[in-house]
């Protein structure tokens, strides 16, 4: 393993679950030359059984779920110029387990409103996820604030083609500003 470098960027993808965060990241990862991890694959299997039965998860059953996250983040930060993780990261308190120990850390939040996610999820086959559960979590949905410096947010509304886009020069542009401050 090589140190943490500050010229190593770390990338969370966040929102609910239909946003649209691993096919957008696994574009990125492709034009990017960046390594991905869906952080889904680190859920505890207790985690994806309840999840596949219908029943949402609750802090508890997220917390060992995101310190893994946090873990794999420095793992690839190690030896990536550029990271791509998605996690759906929904309250401030979880983003503040994702930060911990990262100071390169950038969250992109795909937003978008119940209705067209929901649309998305019941297209959507082949995932655990049930989208009766997206209720959830809206519910539990914490969004970014103004005092979270290091979530950029990303309107899901235009076509995948334009979010890719638009979230492709936003990176560029976080790790251009880097550079120009010096931190790179």
């Amino acid at each position: 393993m090589y140190p943490v470098s500050l010229y190593h960027h770390l990338f969370i993808l966040m929102g609910v679950s239909g946003s649209g965060k691993s096919t957008v990241a696994n574009t990125l990862a492709f034009q990017l030359n960046a390594a991905v991890l869906d952080g889904d694959f680190l859920h505890p299997r207790s985690n994806i059984k309840k999840m596949a039965s219908g029943l949402p998860l609750n802090d508890d059953d997220r917390r060992p779920w995101l310190d893994a996250i946090n873990d794999a983040a420095f793992a690839m930060q190690c030896t990536n110029k550029i990271s791509l993780i998605v996690c759906s990261a929904l309250k401030k308190s979880y983003r503040n387990i994702l930060r911990s120990g990262h100071s390169n850390l950038v969250f992109l939040y795909l937003r978008g409103d119940f209705n067209i996610i929901k649309s998305r999820l019941q297209a959507r086959k082949g995932h655990f996820f049930q989208p009766q559960m997206l209720r959830t979590q809206f519910d539990i949905l914490e969004p970014p604030g103004d005092e979270e410096k290091d979530v950029w947010s990303i309107d899901i509304h235009p076509s995948l083609h334009d979010v890719i886009t638009i979230t492709l020069k936003t990176i560029q542009e976080i790790i251009t500003k880097h550079k120009i401050s010096g931190v790179e």
